[in-house]
C-alpha cells in the first residue's frame, strides 16, 4: 500500500511538473532561417563563396527525404549534367538577377496540408532603381514538415503571376523531359 501511496504521489509531482513546464515545440522556421542565411551569402553586395541550397549536407539537414529525392532525381538529367544544377534560377529569389537581400523577415504562416507554410519575406530588387516595381517585397513560401523529429522543408512554393509554383512540380518536370 505503501509503494501504491508513492507512486501515486511521484506521479502526481511529475504530472504538475509537466503542467508547469512549456513543452518546446521544434523550430519551425529554423531550416528556412539556414536557407535564408545562404540567399543573404549568396546575393551580398561583397562577392562571398557560392552558398550551393542543395548541397549534399542541405539536402541531408534542412530539406525533407521526398524533397531530396526529387532534386537528386533531376540532378541526375543530362541537362543538369551539363551545367551543374537542375535550375537554372535561383529557387529562392526566383529569379536569375538581383540585388543584395534587405529587410528579410522569416514568419511561420499557418498550417497547409500537414505542413506549416513558412513565409521568408525580403526586397531583393533594389539596385535596380527607385521605381516601385524594384522596391517592392518579394516572397519565397516554404513548406515546413517534422521528419525524424526535426523540422525540414517539404517543398518551396514561390508566388508568380497570381499562382503558385512548386519547386517539387518543377523537379518532377526536369526529371521527367529527361527521359
Amino acid at each position: 500500500m505503501k509503494t501504491v501511496r508513492m507512486l501515486a504521489a511521484f506521479a502526481a509531482l511529475a504530472l504538475g511538473t509537466a503542467a508547469i513546464t512549456p513543452v518546446r515545440a521544434a523550430d519551425v522556421t529554423a531550416p528556412v532561417r539556414a536557407l535564408m542565411t545562404a540567399a543573404e551569402a549568396n546575393w551580398a553586395e561583397t562577392p562571398q563563396e557560392y552558398q550551393d541550397y542543395f548541397s549534399e549536407e542541405r539536402l541531408a539537414s534542412l530539406y525533407s527525404a521526398d524533397l531530396a529525392a526529387r532534386y537528386r532525381k533531376a540532378a541526375d538529367t543530362p541537362f543538369a549534367k551539363e551545367i551543374g544544377t537542375p535550375l537554372d534560377w535561383d529557387v529562392v529569389v526566383n529569379g536569375q538577377d538581383g540585388c543584395p537581400l534587405k529587410e528579410i523577415s522569416i514568419a511561420a504562416a499557418g498550417q497547409e496540408r500537414g505542413a506549416t507554410r513558412v513565409v521568408a519575406r525580403f526586397r531583393g530588387l533594389t539596385c535596380f532603381g527607385p521605381d516601385a516595381e524594384y522596391q517592392g517585397f518579394q516572397e519565397a513560401h516554404f513548406l515546413v514538415i517534422e521528419e525524424g523529429g526535426r523540422p525540414v522543408i517539404d517543398d518551396i512554393v514561390t508566388p508568380m503571376d497570381g499562382e503558385t509554383q512548386s519547386l517539387k512540380a518543377q523537379l518532377d518536370i526536369i526529371a521527367s523531359d529527361a527521359q
